[in-house]
């Protein structure tokens, strides 16, 4: 997955939110090397010194071009204050990476406290959605505007113990492929990347942890999908330990009967669940033409 061809890379700035360390870091170091400007966003935590200065400094050390912003990305007008954070330091925004979320606590379901829910989903969702509202006027008049949504596989399978984690990150796979054909007409392009990486969020402590998932050998996922060299829309992309792959929703063939009831369900239950042939659909409305069809052919 090579980044080639960067057109205007002197010019793009890229904003990365929760970069202060880990898989955000990661990214920004990739767009960086790629001749972005990068706006680091993460909040300050009071016990300790900001991270986000801290990658700035790093970043500038080495040659890049870099800006600070340490606002929280959920409170009420956190969004605009990012989005203007960028304006005001360099006067354009060419792409977002939306990396900031949090895990939530481990509980089953039934042991959960549905304020855990809110909260996860406040931060992992409404705050992104935000982030991209208050983006997309400027994203507008880039040339090739560029919305990344750091979901996870726990958004596409799921995950025991982890569910307000898991439906945040599929209602923000949801929200990008919608967004994605909104958008499939203008110049913004807005696909999802689902990383694996040792990082402090996934139990890997003080930087240990397997070397072969360090969380910069997710990071050219993230870079490419920021770039004006990718042109891909919709797509969801998991990546981790220099290994890459789409990831898609996908129907079965399926099968049917004017007079289906549960008796024949049962019956044939096992056929119609086979996947293969799949089928691959560019959004709802294509699913349901394509489901219609099957109907319409039948009877």
């Amino acid at each position: 997955m090579a980044i080639t061809n960067r057109t205007d890379a002197l010019d793009r700035v890229t904003l990365v939110t929760g970069a202060g360390a880990g898989l955000g870091a990661a990214f920004a170091w990739a767009c960086a090397a790629e001749g972005d400007t990068v706006l680091v966003n993460n909040r300050v935590h009071p016990d300790r010194p900001s991270s986000a200065a801290a990658l700035v400094e790093d970043l500038r050390a080495a040659g890049h071009r870099a800006g600070l912003d340490e606002h929280s990305v959920e409170p009420e007008g956190a969004a605009a204050a990012i989005v203007g954070s960028a304006i005001d330091q360099f006067g354009r925004l060419d792409a977002i990476i939306l990396n900031a979320g949090i895990s939530g606590p481990a509980a089953k379901v039934a042991d959960s406290d549905p304020a855990d829910l809110r909260d996860v989903l406040n931060i992992n969702f409404f705050a992104n959605a935000a982030l991209v509202q208050a983006a997309l006027p400027h994203l507008q008049r880039s040339p090739a505007g560029r919305i990344v949504l750091v979901a996870s596989s726990a958004g596409l399978h799921g995950l025991r113990g982890r569910a307000p984690y898991a439906a945040s990150k599929a209602a923000l796979i949801a929200y990008g492929r919608s967004l994605a054909l909104e958008l499939a007409r203008t110049d913004i392009r807005t696909n999802v990347i689902a990383p694996y990486a040792a990082t402090k969020m996934t139990g890997a402590q003080d930087g240990k942890g397997d070397p072969r998932l360090s969380p910069d050998r997710a990071a050219p996922a993230a870079a490419w999908l920021a770039s004006p060299a990718c042109d891909v829309n919709g797509q969801i992309w998991v990546c981790g330990g220099g290994t890459f792959r789409r990831a898609a929703m996908v129907e079965g063939a399926g099968g049917g009967s004017a007079d289906a009831d549960t008796a024949w369900l049962a019956r044939n239950a096992e056929e119609i669940s086979d996947l293969a042939p799949y089928r691959e659909m560019e959004g709802g409305e294509a699913a349901f033409a394509d489901f219609y069809a099957s109907i319409r052919e039948r009877d």
